[in-house]
């Protein structure tokens, strides 16, 4: 099951919670389900919710405005869609490119998933001393792709989730041209 998206009170996207926490959250009145599964329910004693997919806290909680994702071992292996940078297989594991103890930092361009296999490979060693090559290289996602990845959502799979996400810069252009 997919995360479930936290609205503020004012209907901007905040953040993702595991389901468990979303109901939690609602039946303590602290949120409300503004869209939930058609056809799934979570059941207790003398209870009974629809499964929310999207939430909205019912008190707006003030945000710094970031401009840059925080970086997280989940999010680099959301970013990289679960993949070994180096051979293609499930990745479980974060590898820096310039390992911690050579001062490598925890930084979006110097980390990768890589499976157990690869990352004991490289040891602490750079790929290029290791004589492993990158299938990929890595890249610094934008605080809405982060977003989008913590829900498990891939570039077309938006679908009703659409309405309650950020849009994108050439998204506002298309809809302002249609006259939306």
């Amino acid at each position: 099951m997919r995360n479930t998206l936290v609205l503020n009170a004012s209907y901007e996207p905040l953040s993702t919670v595991p389901l468990r926490r979303a109901v939690v959250l609602v039946l303590q009145d602290k949120a409300v389900v503004e869209q939930a599964h058609p056809l799934r329910v979570v059941r207790g004693s003398g209870v009974q919710l629809p499964v929310p997919r999207v939430i909205r806290l019912t008190r707006y909680v003030r945000v710094p405005f970031r401009q840059r994702a925080p970086w997280s071992r989940r999010g680099v292996l959301a970013r990289d869609q679960f993949r070994c940078a180096y051979c293609g297989r499930r990745g479980t594991t974060v590898d820096h490119l310039a390992p911690k103890s050579r001062g490598g930092a925890d930084s979006w361009l110097n980390t990768v998933a890589a499976c157990a296999e690869c990352n004991q490979h490289k040891a602490d060693r750079t790929p290029e001393q290791a004589g492993m090559r990158l299938l990929r290289r890595p890249f610094e996602p934008t605080p809405e792709a982060t977003l989008m990845l913590a829900l498990g959502l891939r570039a077309g799979e938006l679908g009703e989730l659409a309405a309650w996400l950020p849009q994108r810069p050439e998204d506002r252009k298309a809809a302002a041209a249609a006259g939306v």
